[in-house]
């Protein structure tokens, strides 16, 4: 793809929605405005209803509140987080456009390492706009990147590779810990910059953040729900990780692409240590059989679609993971509501 230099056209300007969780006024997007004015914003406001969030002049934008979400999705709405960012996918759900770019409110713009200010969205798009590799690793990363290609030895019969449906951006400052290596890295910063995209290797998971995230909403959107967390939930602060473990399970299994590495933001902030721990306490000894369920799970030959599929990753939860904690009967059960909610707000004709 040419590279864009004065950007006349924003890259994909009609097809792209970004969403934003907050529960407070959204200042952030004043660095921002160089890149992400041009696009249309679906801001889910957490917590409190009655509180009035601002967002600065100029950026054309939808805000759902908890009162918005019950109305559109009545009894559904049960799926839906309240106070935590899971609340995110709601926007998700209300998009009408192909593409999701999501970025927390605490997330500001990077540097490269030459100095020049780093346009998120604009590398999102390219990692999504070309094919990944996750049937053979290419020992220079992303062959489609300008200056790269496929080395020696690659066959010839994988290049055209497969489509991207998720890029997974990294972040400068504060690294994303759970909160034990918080408690013993309290002053640790992340300041390497690698210049790279790679593709997650087919049956290889990964720990999915969500606070720089794009994806291909027509590809993978409805498995890119971020489960029950937060207020009236046994755990919290796994929200995105358990969305990226179905994503992957079902990408590999729709022989679809995840992509990592590029590009980088400045997360500006790190949350507190001991408020995380409190959410994280069950998740940790939880993951250790988490992960070996998701490292097992196949899908049937009839599960064609990301709904089908999603839905028989919701029964194997309630089987294999409900004998844990009752927690993933009620999650296995919010799983199918999350579709239903989906199929519900968006036609068929996607598929």
């Amino acid at each position: 793809m040419a590279e864009v230099s004065s950007k006349p056209v924003p890259l994909l300007k009609d097809e792209l929605n970004i969403v934003i969780p907050t529960i407070r006024n959204l200042d952030f997007l004043e660095m921002w405005r160089p890149f992400l004015q041009p696009y249309h914003l679906i801001i889910v406001q957490d917590g409190d209803p009655s509180k009035v969030i601002k967002v600065p002049e100029g950026f054309d934008y939808e805000l759902y509140n908890r009162n918005d979400i019950n109305r559109i999705l009545g009894p559904k709405a049960s799926c839906i987080s309240f106070k935590d960012s899971a609340c995110r996918c709601f926007g998700y759900l209300v998009s009408k456009k192909k593409y999701i770019y999501t970025i927390d409110d605490d997330c500001f713009v990077a540097k490269d390492p030459s100095g020049r200010d780093i346009d998120a969205l604009e590398q999102h798009i390219k990692n999504l706009l070309s094919p990944s590799t996750p049937h053979f690793f290419n020992t220079l990363y992303d062959p489609y990147r300008e200056g790269a290609d496929f080395v020696r030895g690659y066959p010839f019969s994988l290049r055209e590779g497969v489509p991207t449906a998720v890029s997974h951006g990294l972040w400068l400052n504060i690294p994303d810990y759970d909160a034990p290596t918080q408690l013993v890295k309290p002053r640790e910063r992340n300041t390497r910059y690698v210049d790279a995209v790679l593709t997650i290797p087919k049956g290889t998971l990964f720990p999915m953040c969500g606070m720089n995230l794009a994806f291909d909403r027509e590809l993978i959107g409805p498995a890119m729900y971020f489960g029950l967390m937060g207020d009236g939930q046994p755990i919290g602060r796994y929200d995105d990780m358990w969305a990226g473990w179905c994503i992957k399970v079902i990408s590999d299994h729709l022989d679809l692409g995840v992509k990592t590495g590029l590009p980088y933001i400045w997360h500006s902030k790190a949350s507190n240590p001991f408020v995380n721990l409190k959410k994280e306490y069950k998740g940790i000894f939880w993951q250790e059989e988490i992960i070996p369920f998701f490292q097992k799970a196949t899908l049937s030959k009839n599960a064609t679609t990301v709904q089908k599929s999603y839905i028989e990753l919701s029964d194997q939860v309630r089987e294999k993971l409900g004998p844990i904690d009752p927690y993933f009967v009620k999650l296995a059960d919010a799983m199918v509501t999350w579709i239903e909610a989906w199929d519900e707000l968006n036609t068929p004709s996607e598929a």
